[in-house]
């Protein structure tokens, strides 16, 4: 809980400071173009946002594969509810630790619960290389969006570093040896820092927890469906998380500035640059990243109300839905044994 304080306390500090920069200079204008607003277009951007939530949350229902514990219902409010941790936590390292202990609510063991998490992860993760792949490889063909060289070494950076990831993730999953050398050297660095007690019974443990890690992954590799399905599908819910910038352009009445192809390079690159943020939400940066992308498109007043829909769209909505899901959650004490 003071983790939450401290970091939603930054959060609106840095929502503040955005807000005044966006603001201070045109206010007024600003405000006669919020007025302005069709809001029918600004509606579906909102669908759009809940179906990228709705569709990786299908990934999990369908990876759990156990309607009777956890149904395609609950499954979309975990997903939910983890938008608020991941928006209250830097990197968005939050949302996976509590999905794996609402998982364990439902009764499903938490080795079994961290390995979902992990592949779904790993769909997310390919799913992201291959679009950022597809706009790099957009932008190149057709120079809808010229960078600098401190913008291009970012983007570069970032998908480099998602490929890494990606990557890394197959490797810890497929190599037994090597992730049991891993976690070993690490209580074994915590028993020498006295955070570890009993180093050879918490050995014992952490071999039991791996032998069912690679267990179930053993099973993801014999399940290519599903691999496919989880990666397909991550794609499809990103395709709709990047395509809300139009919308919000075509609230403002406005057809022709930016179109489809370029709303999704940017927003992909836009993606990318939040990631090496350390701040909740990535907040500040990835701000920064929106207004020099789409600034190319967009100019003035439209530029700074397309900015502050968008990021209350995709950030602060998911957060303020989440928190409230979680609340009702918590109340609710839905621990299934």
């Amino acid at each position: 809980m003071k983790n939450i304080k401290r970091n939603t306390i930054i959060i609106l500090v840095v929502t503040v400071i955005v807000l005044y920069f966006a603001l201070k200079d045109q206010f007024v204008q600003v405000f006669e173009t919020l007025l302005r607003v069709d809001l029918k277009y600004i509606l579906v951007a909102i669908l759009l946002y809940f179906l990228y939530i709705f569709l990786r949350a299908l990934v999990n229902y369908v990876s759990i594969g156990d309607k009777k514990k956890v149904s395609l219902k609950e499954a979309f409010k975990h997903n939910i509810i983890t938008q608020f941790f991941n928006g209250i936590t830097p990197f968005s390292t939050g949302g996976q630790p509590m999905e794996v202990y609402m998982l364990h609510e439902h009764g499903i063991r938490s080795t079994r619960a961290t390995n979902i998490i992990m592949q779904n992860f790993i769909f997310y993760q390919v799913a992201l290389v291959l679009f950022g792949f597809c706009a790099v490889i957009y932008n190149k063909i057709s120079l809808a969006i010229p960078l600098n060289p401190f913008f291009r070494g970012l983007v570069i950076l970032g998908f480099i570093i998602n490929t890494s990831v990606a990557l890394l993730l197959f490797f810890v999953a497929a190599s037994k040896k090597f992730t049991k050398k891993v976690v070993f050297f690490f209580l074994k660095l915590g028993a020498k820092v006295k955070l570890v007690k009993n180093l050879e019974k918490q050995k014992e443990v952490w071999e039991d927890r791996l032998e069912d890690f690679h267990h179930y992954t053993k099973e993801l590799k014999e399940k290519k469906a599903l691999f496919l399905f989880g990666v397909l599908t991550n794609f499809v819910s990103l395709f709709c998380f990047y395509a809300i910038p139009l919308f919000i352009v075509y609230s403002l009445h406005d057809f022709t500035s930016i179109h489809l192809l370029e709303t999704l390079t940017a927003s992909a690159y836009v993606l990318v640059m939040g990631s090496f943020v350390p701040i909740p939400g990535a907040s500040g940066g990835i701000e920064y990243g929106f207004a020099f992308l789409f600034g190319k498109f967009l100019k003035g007043s439209r530029m700074s109300v397309v900015l502050l829909i968008w990021r209350f769209i995709t950030y602060y909505l998911g957060m303020i839905v989440g928190a409230i899901c979680f609340n009702f959650h918590q109340k609710k004490g839905s621990v299934k044994e």
